[in-house]
């Protein structure tokens, strides 16, 4: 009588420390030589090789133990398979971005934001705005790379201390980041561990909210008893190219406000998405008729036409800011689908080698020496959290240092009956 498992899966060996370690020293080694010879190019390409070249390391060491060449693809398909759903969230992430550029969304909620920033109320302001373009992009390095370094250029102006403005950024920035369901960190970490994205924001809310509050008590006072003079000039500069590039009007916000309401009634992260990014393709058709105009760039086109390949570029490729002022036009130039292919990539590569680590037994062999000492909850999840940390330390990249340990321990926490979103948000 025939049994389930093929011959080639009969024979498995259990893998040795030295077998479990091979996979992982070759991802260390490859993934410190890309940050030593690409810098921060590393993240566009080598990273994504690194992880894949590691992931085919511990296939062989696998194989070696027993697995067959056949199952050994069959788990990395269903290792990245877990992952698909936030794949699809973060396509739609990028075709939204790319759509309330062109709405004037993000730009009408910057433009209110700057126009009434009081100069005592600076270093609070910065960290305030941050935060909300943080919520509305989902990208705490976007926000910091744009409004942020805006921030910086304003307090070299008024006055203000540049290492303040800078921590008010990257506080406001990474709140931002992780209390929205268009992050892909936040969307990615609920989908490895079998959670729900609007669950995992509200479990790291308990602790994020409370430290974001207290930051901002510091940066009101701080700013209370600064010396920074009048905005600057340069603001208005900027203000005045918003305008004349935006139809700058509140019903911008509309999209924001759907996408909050959906949020709030907990329907799916996709569908959310999907309803907010038609609604600024609806706002960007009705108000920025002149922004239209401009991004199909083809005279020949009537206004509907027009229209039409405006959402339908906005979407896939993003979209391009030529407002005339540097600084507007690299804020609201960008979005769309291509821009998350990237991350993606770095998805299925972080995917496919936790899938070899964890079937080949590697994970369970480097890690139940550590958990076996290991008896609280608490000590459970420092733990975690010094893995995670050691990973991002090692890599310079948070992806894998989210995916990989939520891979590792995610047995053991089911095993002693912890609940996954306290795993998910160790690990963020």
């Amino acid at each position: 009588m025939s049994t389930d498992l093929p011959v080639s899966e009969k024979a498995v060996r259990q893998p040795s420390l030295v077998d479990a370690l091979i996979p992982l020293i070759f991802m260390i080694i490859l993934l410190v030589t890309s940050i030593v010879l690409f810098g921060l190019d590393a993240a566009v390409g080598p990273l994504q090789v690194a992880l894949l070249m590691s992931a085919v390391v511990g296939a062989v060491v696998a194989h070696k133990n027993g697995h067959s060449w056949q199952r050994l693809g069959e788990e990395i398909v269903k290792g990245i398979s877990i992952a698909m759903t936030a794949i699809l969230i973060l396509l739609m992430v990028g075709a939204l971005i790319g759509v309330w550029n062109m709405s004037g969304t993000i730009a009408t909620m910057v433009y209110y934001g700057v126009k009434y920033i009081d100069p005592s109320w600076f270093y609070l302001a910065a960290a305030l705005l941050t935060g909300l373009v943080g919520i509305v992009t989902g990208s705490s390095w976007t926000t910091a790379a744009t409004l942020g370094v805006a921030f910086i250029g304003m307090a070299n102006t008024i006055g203000a201390l540049t290492a303040i403005t800078a921590g008010a950024v990257i506080s406001g920035a990474y709140f931002g980041d992780k209390m929205t369901p268009l992050s892909e960190t936040t969307i990615l970490t609920p989908q490895i561990v079998g959670s729900n994205v609007y669950t995992h924001i509200r479990s790291m809310a308990k602790a994020t909210i409370p430290a974001y509050l207290l930051s901002l008590v510091i940066f009101f006072f701080i700013g209370r008893n600064a010396n920074i003079c009048a905005v600057p000039v340069d603001t208005t500069g900027a203000l005045q190219a918003l305008e004349s590039f935006y139809n700058i009007n509140l019903l911008n916000l509309l999209p924001v406000l759907v996408l909050l309401l959906l949020g709030m009634k907990k329907y799916p992260a996709f569908l959310s998405i999907l309803i907010g990014t038609l609604v600024g393709a609806l706002v960007a058709v009705v108000m920025q008729p002149q922004v239209i105009t401009a991004f199909a760039n083809d005279p020949s086109l009537g206004y509907v036409l027009a229209a039409l390949k405006s959402v339908w570029t906005a979407m896939p490729n993003g979209f391009t800011a030529s407002s005339g002022y540097a600084q507007i036009d690299t804020l609201f130039t960008g979005g769309g689908m291509d821009s998350m292919l990237t991350t993606i990539w770095l998805i299925l590569g972080a995917m496919s080698f936790g899938a070899m680590m964890d079937f080949g037994g590697f994970n369970a062999r480097l890690i139940t020496p550590i958990i076996g000492r290991v008896k609280s909850v608490g000590g459970m999840i420092a733990t975690v959290m010094l893995t995670s940390l050691g990973l991002n330390i090692v890599a310079g990249d948070q992806y894998i240092a989210i995916v990989l340990p939520a891979r590792m321990f995610m047995v053991e926490f089911r095993k002693r009956g912890l609940h996954p979103e306290t795993l998910a948000t160790a690990v963020e």
